[in-house]
């Protein structure tokens, strides 16, 4: 075991490159401080080679895909001659590619960033070791990420994938079955309808994507059914085997299901063991590294950021918890991020957003003193043109600010910008209703839900 080079300490030394590890490192670099930033596989980590970037990626391909099929309402007479993957790879690989290069151009522009490739151990409250030598920094960042999970006994191998698996495979499958209707399998089983393979989703909570407002799920069901997507909600996996043909899985109610590839989408693990944490004492549960709400450690000058951070695990959390451990450490007293106040998103069709209370959550912050309005995109012309359907729920105390912001509907992603601004901003239904939203648009109904949860609904019925 040897020093860090010249003896140097590090004003952060950073364990893991993804995107609270990255956005840590250029935010401090701004502030004028040194950074060690240390990763073992890519820079960039799993949201940009193995997660959100990929499989938006497909996504956008499923989408193209879609509107093929579709033409023919639109007045386009077109034809849809199939999917080859391998086109659809490169397109995925080529938008990594140019995204990885970029990020790769900023960190080696920023002349105080010092950027290590290799395993990294924890091995002092201010120490990091990479291959037998040492860095050490007056605060430490642990940023190492998250891992597919699987269940107790279901081995991941062979027709048995997981979502880093599943977007590697040069074919479409003829069928699949996906165990998990959180995101990540509802936006698998989304892609893979689109390309032409017989779906079924098996989860074990009441509803798809169950942490959305029941609303949300609700929709998202009626959606799916039409949509010739299977799922079975409220059933709990029980054992899978494998065939030359493909997998058998069978359920603890005693079905039995069958496809070509059983894709495990039962949520992250926090990429955290053997990294040194619990042998200096930094607090941990689950795997997962508690902190408090400044994201520290309570042991020397450790922080946690990212997926590693029971919360919310997405990387646009990781990104600005990133940037929040740089500027505290800089002295510039951030404010604390309000984990209810990130957006979220599931990219499927229809996509899923929300940000801020679900109506339940609401209900128990707030008991019965809240107010609920929903808009349906039938009267939104933006919507009507690109032919989806869907709504708007917002969620507010009553006779105070908005407190929810749920959507479903094609693109309504692309909303959720305004909506996190309303919940963060304390906004009330008549702050949002006075504001001008351009014409046609689907931001638009963020603007008609406003107005009628302030009791002047104009396309919408009271």
């Amino acid at each position: 075991m040897t020093d860090s080079p010249d003896s140097n300490v590090y004003d952060l030394v950073i364990l893991g490159a993804g995107s609270g590890g990255y956005a840590a490192a250029l935010r401090a670099a701004q502030l004028d401080l040194s950074v060690a930033l240390i990763e073992a596989d890519k820079l960039g980590g799993t949201c940009l080679h193995r997660g959100c970037i990929p499989t938006k990626a497909l996504l956008h391909s499923a989408e193209v895909a879609d509107t093929i099929h579709d033409s023919a309402s639109f007045g386009i007479n077109s034809s849809f001659e199939g999917i080859d993957m391998g086109t659809v790879n490169s397109y995925k690989d080529g938008v990594v590619g140019r995204l990885y290069k970029g990020l790769q151009g900023l960190v080696k522009a920023a002349k105080n960033i010092d950027y290590i490739t290799g395993w990294g151990k924890l091995v002092a409250k201010d120490a990091v070791e990479v291959d037998g030598t040492v860095y050490k920094g007056r605060n430490i960042v642990l940023a190492s990420g998250s891992y597919p999970r699987t269940l107790p006994g279901l081995e991941i191998g062979g027709r048995v994938i997981t979502s880093d698996e599943g977007l590697q495979l040069d074919t479409v499958p003829k069928s699949a079955i996906v165990l998990g209707g959180g995101v990540i399998g509802v936006e698998f089983a989304s892609v893979w309808k689109s390309f032409g393979a017989d779906v079924t989703i098996i989860e074990a909570l009441p509803n798809l994507v169950p942490n959305e407002d029941v609303a949300l799920s609700k929709a998202l069901e009626r959606a799916f059914r039409k949509r010739k997507i299977n799922f079975a909600t409220g059933t709990r996996f029980s054992g899978v085997e494998q065939n030359d043909d493909g997998v058998v899985v069978t359920t603890e109610d005693g079905k039995t299901f069958e496809a070509e590839v059983l894709l495990v989408a039962v949520g992250r693990g926090p990429a955290t063991e053997g990294l040194g944490y619990e042998e200096q004492g930094v607090p941990m549960e689950r795997g997962f590294v508690r902190t408090n709400e400044r994201l520290h450690t309570g042991v020397g000058n450790i922080y946690a950021v990212g997926d590693i951070v029971p919360g919310l695990q997405l990387a646009h959390r990781g990104f600005q918890q990133g940037i929040f451990v740089a500027e505290e450490i800089a002295g510039l007293q951030p404010a604390a991020i309000v984990e209810s106040g990130i957006p979220r998103v599931t990219y499927c069709e229809p996509e899923v957003a929300s940000v801020g209370l679900t109506e339940d959550q609401a209900k128990e912050a707030h008991g019965d003193a809240i107010e609920t309005v929903e808009f349906n995109l039938a009267g939104n012309g933006k919507s009507q043109i690109l032919k989806t359907t869907g709504f708007v729920k917002l969620v507010r105390q009553q006779d105070g600010p908005i407190v929810g912001v749920h959507m479903i509907g094609t693109r309504v992603g692309e909303l959720i910008a305004e909506g996190q601004l309303i919940v963060n901003w304390e906004a009330y239904p008549d702050d949002v209703a006075s504001l001008v939203h351009a014409h046609p648009t689907q931001n638009e109904s963020l603007g008609e839900a406003a107005l009628a949860l302030a009791g002047k609904p104009l396309h919408s019925h009271s």
